[in-house]
């Protein structure tokens, strides 16, 4: 998880992107006119986007590619124009089909695929070369997996009905929506939830923007008959957590504020670790555990409401 920005900081996102060539990798570098430089794609946030959307724009305005978000790499600070900025990186791998042709313009004029030992020669920037040779050093693909919060639905208190039916309120849905976008930049995940309706409504509008089904999981459901600490079924949620942890595809599991820390718990043990730290979430946020070959690789935790 990456460290907390400096107050002040101008914030920017950006990837690295790379593909598979035979045995080995290659990675997108870009050239700027401005200052004659090569880098990564990356760019500035735009006023309230997260920076998960920031990373994917900017990669597809200067290259042309649409990639899909793995492991974080580390963030980039330096001083330009007189104010401190800081970038945060991911490892970008291209979608299938998510390759435009790429079109100078006046940022960027140019973008060469490189083999590792020659982008790390022709890379600028000391930063670069370091965060080239972090993912040259690491796993290529990574799997997401991805323990989702469900989104604001009010206090149960003022709910008459049966809880597992209280719906998301007007906060709650709108970071519904918000969240099918973010989790978009993950590719295409399998969908598990709560039989709670606040946690099947929180993943529907992914589910629906990925063409996926929600898969309803009782285990994960807190307030079914028997779903105390310590029972039977609290085993099974967390021998069901271990397992789609292993399964090795990539997955949202949305759940209750109650028993997620105990299902990441679960999921990270059965990857090799602990759970991360700080581990718990407010609502609608979410931990991605990125693993590799049943390894846990790295994690990042993500809010809708904050970069």
């Amino acid at each position: 998880m990456a460290d907390a920005p400096g107050d002040g900081e101008i914030r920017g996102a950006g990837a690295v992107p790379w593909r598979p060539s035979g045995r080995h990798r290659e990675v997108a570098l870009v050239h700027r006119p401005r200052y004659d430089d090569w880098s990564f794609p990356k760019g500035k946030r735009s006023p309230g986007e997260h920076l998960l959307l920031t990373a994917v724009r900017e990669v597809a305005e200067e290259t042309g590619l649409r990639v899909v978000l793995g492991r974080p790499l580390s963030a980039a600070r330096y001083e330009r124009d007189g104010g401190a900025k800081r970038v945060d990186y991911w490892a970008g791998r291209p979608a299938p089909d998510g390759q435009a042709p790429f079109r100078a313009n006046d940022e960027v004029d140019g973008l060469e695929w490189l083999p590792v030992p020659e982008a790390l020669g022709r890379l600028s920037y000391a930063h670069d070369i370091a965060m080239l040779e972090e993912l040259a050093a690491g796993p290529g693909d990574t799997v997401p997996l991805i323990f989702l919060r469900h989104a604001s639905a009010g206090g149960k208190g003022s709910w008459p009905g049966d809880d597992l039916d209280r719906p998301l309120d007007a906060r709650g849905a709108a970071e519904s929506e918000r969240l099918a976008e973010l989790l978009s930049c993950y590719g295409s995940l399998s969908v598990i939830s709560s039989a709670a309706e606040r946690c099947v409504a929180t993943v529907r509008p992914y589910a629906a923007l990925a063409g996926r089904q929600v898969r309803i999981e009782p285990a994960f459901t807190v307030g079914l008959a028997g779903q105390t600490p310590g029972s039977a079924s609290a085993d099974m949620a967390r021998a069901e957590a271990a397992a789609i942890a292993t399964a090795g595809l990539p997955v949202v599991v949305c759940a209750h504020g109650e028993n997620l820390p105990a299902l990441l718990a679960a999921a990270s043990a059965a990857l090799g670790a602990p759970p991360p730290e700080g581990s718990s979430l407010p609502k609608a946020g979410f931990w991605v555990l990125h693993a590799a070959d049943g390894i846990l690789a790295a994690a990042e935790r993500h809010c809708p409401a904050e970069p």
